[in-house]
C-alpha cells in the first residue's frame, strides 16, 4: 500500500508537472504571438514603404505634368501682348427691367456715347433721329451704370470683323430684360449688304425686334444682311482703339472668340451736345 506521505509527494509532483506543462504551453503561445506580430509589422512596414514610393512617383509625375502644361511647346503659336490696362475697380450690375424705357431723348439733338475702356476711350456719334428707340435705350442704360465694368466678350477676325459688347454676364446671353424695335435698316451707309468700318450696330437673336443691350463695333468692312440696327459711327480716335484691340486677336485661333485684349468698359456715358 502507498503511504500517505508517498501519496502526498505523488500528488505534489503531478501538480508540479501540470504547472510546468501550462507554463511551457504559455511560453509557446507567447512566442507564436510575438512571431505573428512581427510578421504583421513587417508587412505593414513593407506596405508603407511601397505606398511612400508610389506617392513619390506620383508627385514626380504631377510635377512633370505641371511643367508640361505651363511650358509652351515648340509648335504653340505666340500670343500677342495685351495692349490694354487693368480694369477699374467695381462690379457689374445685374439689374433688369420689364419694359422698354419711356422716350426721354430729343430726337433732333446730337448725342455722343463715350465708352471709357481699358484699351482707351471710344467715342460714338449716335443717330438719334434715325434710331430713337435705340439711342433712348442706351441713354437710359448708361445713366443706370448698366454697361460699367462689363467685358466686351466677342471678337471676330474671319468673314466679319466686329467687337461685340454690352452683355454684363460676359457670356453673350445677357440683356436688360426688355427688347427694342429694329430701326434704320435702310441706312444709306448699308450698301450691298456691307456694314462699313466704323459702324456701331445692335446685335440681336436673329428674330425681328429682338435687340436688347448687346452691340457691335465694326473695325473692317463686313458683309452682313441689313438686319442689325445701325445707330452710331465711331470717331477716328475710337477706330484706332478698336483696331488696336483687333490686332491682339481672339482666343480660339478660329476667328471667333473672346478678345485676347482685356477689353472692359470702365464707364459708359451718353451726352447731349
Amino acid at each position: 500500500m502507498v503511504s500517505q506521505e508517498q501519496r502526498r509527494r505523488q500528488l505534489a509532483r503531478e501538480k508540479f508537472l501540470r504547472q510546468q506543462q501550462r507554463r511551457t504551453q504559455a511560453r509557446r503561445k507567447s512566442r507564436m504571438r510575438t512571431s505573428v506580430i512581427a510578421s504583421v509589422l513587417g508587412v505593414i512596414l513593407v506596405g508603407s514603404g511601397a505606398l511612400y514610393a508610389t506617392g513619390a512617383l506620383e508627385q514626380d509625375d504631377d510635377k512633370t505634368n505641371a511643367n508640361a502644361e505651363v511650358t509652351p511647346s515648340a509648335s504653340a503659336p505666340s500670343k500677342a501682348p495685351d495692349p490694354c490696362e487693368k480694369p477699374a475697380e467695381g462690379k457689374v450690375k445685374s439689374e433688369t427691367w420689364k419694359k422698354e424705357p419711356a422716350m426721354s431723348i430729343d430726337k433732333s439733338a446730337k448725342y455722343t456715347l463715350t465708352l471709357d475702356t481699358t484699351c482707351g476711350a471710344i467715342d460714338v456719334d449716335l443717330k438719334a433721329s434715325a434710331a430713337p428707340h435705340t439711342v433712348n435705350s442706351f441713354d437710359f442704360l448708361a445713366n443706370k451704370g448698366y454697361f460699367d465694368h462689363s467685358k466686351c466678350h466677342r471678337l471676330t477676325t474671319n468673314g466679319i470683323y466686329v467687337l461685340q459688347c454690352g452683355d454684363p454676364t460676359g457670356m453673350g446671353t445677357g440683356g436688360p430684360g426688355y427688347t427694342i424695335p429694329d430701326e434704320n435698316l435702310k441706312d444709306k451707309s448699308l450698301k450691298d449688304n456691307i456694314y462699313p468700318a466704323g459702324t456701331v450696330a445692335m446685335a440681336n437673336t436673329g428674330q425681328k425686334d429682338s435687340g436688347g443691350s448687346q452691340f457691335f463695333l465694326v473695325y473692317q468692312d463686313s458683309q452682313l444682311p441689313p438686319n442689325y440696327t445701325p445707330f452710331g459711327t465711331l470717331s477716328d480716335a475710337g477706330m484706332k482703339v478698336l483696331q488696336k484691340i483687333a490686332g491682339a486677336g481672339e482666343s480660339t485661333g478660329a476667328g471667333d472668340g473672346a478678345p485676347n485684349a482685356t477689353v472692359v468698359i470702365d464707364k459708359a456715358t451718353v451726352t447731349e451736345s
